[in-house]
């Protein structure tokens, strides 16, 4: 597929120096500082109402009290971030229109979270996901849950502060650290002192600047080009619509089935277990709001996912008519989308600045939902169940200490991100590795009853060295003589060019000067199938590790934790079928005690007390070692 600039147009390119002059306007400067003010002005407004008579409550899930609308814009933007805004315009430039099929995972990627994971966190009226983990195992599980996850936050956050401001210093000479600064210090007083309303409100608010912005180019530069029309005929012409590939091979780095189906365990990584998007969840004032929010993150995703598509159909339009200089064509893939903003919006005062803010709201919703998340599991599961007798004001003090800690810490990444070269990329990788162990260990709890904790902490363990193995394999593969190397850039940096919508990035190689084979194919996965491999490996592991120690034979269980996949499976088979398989007796008991309880509990007739709590234990009898035991309720203590 040929992605390069006809060499027939008729229009000069630009000069060096007309590109190095693209700085911004005085207008620009004035909409993109409006950004920020706007922000922390919303964010104060929240830490200012109630201010003394904040709970720890209210401080970090906004008193549970959020409405559908808010939390689901909240959730879009949490991952919409400026990486993203980036990234998939310049992934449609450069190979086509095939990742648009991401979108196909949206729908059970959104479903699942719906109907199985927030039932089950809603009800248990959990701040911290990672307490689940204590309810369904024990205590150690949680903790390493928790370590792993502010591993994964605290290495992403620096990235996406630092990115972004690189990307726009290299295209615009827009200062660096200035920006870096700037964004950090706002982004940390409004969530350290507002707390998560302040957050999903201000997410509210940047959501809806990263639609203009995005829509401006979009329209701005289809009208230069003759309209969307010949947009698609020029893309048409020059192969980068693309067609469904039904390739079954998972070493292909975007085919339909690694969008489609390997997406989805991304997106469950991300919409299902992220204490970041969980804690929304949490926020809003009833179950059926959490639910409903879910399913209207749905077409949001879907309208985000179409517009990058856009940008990116309409930059290769404009760049067969208006060539690049020889800078523009040396650029990083992701500076590629600024440098075609600058020189589409630079005769429109105040669009350029538009698009920046668009860019600079993407961050500033990520790292503000990063700082909330991280202090909220920082507080839940390291702080409070080691000092139980915090007083409210206490706690809620603690709680803006520690966000505010994570901001600083968030700074001093970024930094060290500007100091680590070619390992950057290695850095931006580890979210996506760690998320996919972690979906792996939920699921462990909540489709396994004989999941025990053993199980878990070593499942857990193997899913994050395989990550590891394959994710650092496949970089240092991509680094050796034999691969093609980046495009030279004047910054020296570039950002990775599969950037997926919620800003999963590993770093896969495009091109490669001859087809790997042996242990390099294996660590030629496509990036969009980790998530899968990894939740895979935890889940067997754990299963196998949790059969050998016995199962849950002496332990507790708690039938809230349970997703009862097993009963419904058999209630969707005929009778005959379920009495062929020798189970339908024993289905029943377990489903009606689980249905019964869980009836109980929404009519009221069971709740949790301060030191009681209903429990599921498998009944000693003989007759059932070797199955799944009956499960009998009663009264346990914690």
């Amino acid at each position: 597929m040929n992605v390069g600039v006809s060499p027939s147009t008729t229009p000069a390119p630009a000069s060096d120096a007309d590109v190095s002059a693209s700085t911004f306007s005085t207008a620009d400067y004035v909409v993109f500082v409006l950004l920020l003010v706007l922000s922390l002005i919303i964010g104060l407004y929240h830490a200012y109402r109630g201010w003394g008579r904040h709970s720890i409550g209210q401080l970090l899930l906004a008193d549970r009290k959020m409405g559908c609308l808010p939390v689901a814009l909240s959730l879009l933007a949490t991952f919409q971030s400026a990486v993203a805004i980036l990234g998939v315009p310049s992934e449609i430039y450069r190979f086509g229109t095939q990742y648009w099929f991401l979108g196909c995972c949206y729908f059970l990627g959104l479903l699942i979270p719906a109907h199985v994971f927030i039932p089950i966190f809603y009800r248990l009226h959990l701040t911290s996901a990672y307490e689940y983990l204590e309810l369904r195992f024990n205590k150690a599980v949680r903790v390493c849950g928790t370590v792993t996850f502010i591993f994964q936050m605290v290495i992403y956050m620096g990235v996406v502060l630092y990115a972004p401001s690189l990307a726009l210093n290299a295209v615009t000479g827009f200062d660096l650290w200035l920006s870096v600064l700037t964004l950090g210090i706002v982004c940390n007083i409004y969530t350290a002192l507002g707390g998560l309303k302040a957050v999903i409100w201000t997410d509210v608010f940047q959501t809806l600047v990263m639609f203009l912005g995005q829509l401006a180019v979009i329209i701005v530069g289809s009208a230069k080009v003759g309209g969307l029309g010949h947009v698609w005929d020029v893309a048409s012409q020059h192969g980068l619509i693309s067609g469904i590939e039904l390739d079954p091979d998972p070493f292909v780095r975007h085919t339909f089935w690694t969008l489609a189906f390997g997406g989805v365990f991304m997106m469950l990584s991300l919409y299902g277990v992220n204490q970041a998007q969980v804690q929304r969840y949490l926020s809003s004032h009833t179950e059926k709001a959490a639910v409903l929010s879910c399913y209207a993150v749905f077409p949001c995703q879907q309208v985000v996912l179409c517009m990058g598509c856009l940008i990116g159909l309409v930059m290769f339009a404009y760049y067969q008519e208006y060539p690049m200089s020889p800078q523009q064509m040396q650029a990083a893939p992701d500076q590629l989308v600024l440098y075609f903003v600058m020189d589409l919006l630079r005769a429109l005062p105040g669009l350029p600045g538009l698009f920046v803010a668009c860019l600079f709201s993407g961050s500033l919703s990520t790292i503000s939902s990063a700082f909330n998340s991280l202090a909220t599991v920082t507080m839940e599961d390291l702080i409070r169940p080691w000092f139980p007798h915090f007083s409210e004001a206490r706690a809620t003090m603690l709680s803006r200490i520690i966000a505010f800690g994570y901001g600083l810490l968030c700074l001093g990444m970024a930094y060290i991100s500007s100091q680590m070269g070619p390992v950057l990329q290695a850095a931006i990788s580890i979210f996506g590795m760690v998320g996919g162990p972690l979906l792996g260990l939920f699921c462990l709890g909540m489709f396994f009853p004989c999941a025990n904790p053993p199980g878990a902490i070593v499942g857990l363990l193997a899913g994050l060295v395989m990550a590891f193995w394959i994710g650092i394999g496949s970089i240092v593969t991509n680094m050796a003589p034999g691969t093609a190397p980046p495009p030279a850039n004047g910054s020296s940096f570039s950002l990775p060019s599969n950037l997926t919508t919620v800003t999963v990035a590993t770093l896969m190689p495009s091109t490669t000067l001859s087809k790997p084979t042996g242990l390099q194919r294996f660590y030629s996965l496509s990036y969009l199938w980790y998530s899968a491999h990894n939740s895979t490996t935890v889940i067997v592991v754990g299963l196998a590790v949790s059969v050998l120690t016995g199962g849950m034979r002496g332990r507790t269980l708690n039938p809230r934790t349970i997703y009862p996949v097993w009963p419904r499976l058999l209630a969707l088979l005929p009778v005959s079928c379920q009495k062929r398989l020798c189970c339908r007796a024993h289905s029943q008991d377990l489903s009606g005690d689980l249905a019964g309880f869980s009836e109980k509990m929404s009519n009221g007739m069971l709740r949790r007390s301060s030191d009681k709590v209903a429990m599921a234990v498998p009944e000693e009898d003989p007759a059932h070692q070797g199955i799944s035991p009956t499960f009998v309720l009663q009264e346990t203590s914690l």
